[in-house]
């Protein structure tokens, strides 16, 4: 009597050899959100790169700007040195691409290790800005409700419109790849360069405010340091891209002639260019119109021209659904993994239908919490604290493989050089604490 097959999708089976297992993992892959639609063009990741990175953290930026404005400079350039990195890393093994955030920590520390280090942070930077991002959206459309009604409608609370913001997405969670979001993507790239313009635009049309204030809001030693870390906050979160840069570069096609760094790179210099016209406008002409007066949303300081306010404020809706979407895509693609691997389950329209229906309930959840953040900048300190900038964590898996992609060539190793590894940039993880530390407080 033949032997029973073993079951196609059971990854845990002794009995399933090598080549059955890689034909398995084809067919997941071909699946999958991320890695399902390779033929992305390079201006898909300029809008997904918009679209991930301004996000409504720029709102923020007015009310950030008190401690000085070297750390959103040194940010820019910072994050876009490493974004960079990541990009040359996609491919850094001949044959192999990391697709996702995790796959390159496997790679460093090792199949459970490096998921142990670098899922729960991803999962709680990607969880908590869609929670933020949903509050604010719910926030926006209150603001736009108030505007356009002004005292002629009755008080309605924030819960109904955050339900609101989230019944969009019980929709377009569903769209099966990250290269099908890529028009909401676009969309959500347009909208903020839009809402930015308003922003810093209105702001010279209100003029400098009467009696503005310029000094620290503080007048005590500890106010004024935790002012000043909340402001890191702020522009770490301004700058909250990177988490989703390997998922992006994996709808990019490649070639051994023609590698997805390029198109992706690309993409990214675009990207950058538009975050640098949203950001800087945004946040010195913010702060010297309203000087430390100027509301953490600056959205909520600016009340005039009322039809210019609403439409912004619409611009940041449509804005943070796309932004909701690219954040979350990895999430399903982590989840939808996980239920086939591990759990067995078949690969199903059923499946991804409720696993993102409940991943996106629990989203909505969070948001209604009583215990949310209030505010774009109590996000920020809500979400960073819990998981270290992407950067650092990018940084230490990076020169764990002895690799340099930057202005030097790495010796090999040695304890003698150790020191100068730490100065230049390369070498093992416990050499570059010192340079993780100035990632760290660049970001927050």
């Amino acid at each position: 009597m033949a032997t029973q097959p073993p079951t196609y999708y059971n990854f845990n089976s002794r009995n399933t050899n090598i080549e059955e297992k890689i034909d398995m993992q084809k067919t997941l892959d071909d699946w999958l959100p991320i890695t399902s639609s390779r033929n992305a063009k390079w201006w898909y990741s300029a809008f997904h790169n918009v679209t991930a990175m301004v996000g409504a953290g720029v709102l923020s930026l007015p009310y950030a700007m008190g401690p000085g404005v070297t750390v959103l400079i040194l940010s820019w350039i910072i994050t876009l040195y490493t974004l960079w990195q990541m990009v040359e890393m996609h491919e850094m093994v001949p044959g192999r691409r990391f697709d996702r955030y995790h796959e390159l920590g496997q790679y460093a520390f090792g199949e459970k290790l490096g998921l142990y280090i670098v899922v729960p942070q991803q999962l709680v930077v990607e969880i908590g800005v869609n929670i933020v991002y949903m509050i604010t959206g719910g926030k926006s459309l209150q603001k736009f409700h108030k505007t356009v009604c002004s005292s002629s409608c009755k008080h309605i609370k924030l819960t109904f419109f955050i339900m609101i913001f989230a019944s969009v997405h019980f929709v377009l969670s569903h769209l099966p790849t990250f290269n099908s979001i890529t028009l909401v993507s676009l969309a959500a790239a347009i909208m903020s360069l839009s809402y930015s313009t308003i922003a810093w635009g209105a702001s010279i049309h209100n003029g400098v405010i009467e009696d503005v204030q310029y000094g620290y809001k503080s007048k005590s030693k500890a106010g004024t340091t935790f002012n000043f870390l909340s402001a890191l906050g702020d522009v770490a979160f301004a700058y909250a891209g990177h988490n989703v840069v390997m998922e992006i570069q994996a709808t990019i096609p490649s070639t051994p002639d023609k590698p997805s760094k390029a198109p992706m790179w690309k993409g990214v210099i675009v990207a950058y260019i538009v975050v640098a016209f949203c950001y800087f406008p945004v946040a010195l002409i913010g702060y010297w119109i309203f000087g430390n007066s100027v509301e953490d949303d600056i959205f909520f300081s600016l009340h005039k021209p009322n039809w210019l306010i609403a439409m912004a404020n619409m611009f940041v809706v449509i804005h943070v659904i796309g932004s909701y979407q690219v954040y979350a895509m990895p999430v399903f693609d982590m989840i939808e993994t996980l239920m086939v691997k591990k759990f067995n389950f078949q690969p199903s329209t059923m499946l991804r239908f409720v696993v993102r229906n409940t991943l996106h309930n629990l989203a909505t959840m969070g948001s209604e919490s009583p215990t949310n953040p209030n505010s774009i900048s109590e996000g920020n300190r809500t979400v960073y604290p819990m998981s270290p900038p992407e950067e650092r964590q990018m940084v230490v898996l990076y020169f764990s493989q002895r690799n340099c992609y930057g202005w030097c060539r790495c010796p090999q190793p040695s304890i003698r050089h150790g020191k100068s590894w730490m100065g230049s940039g390369c070498g093992y993880p416990d050499t570059v604490m010192g340079n993780n530390f100035v990632y760290a407080v660049a970001n927050g």
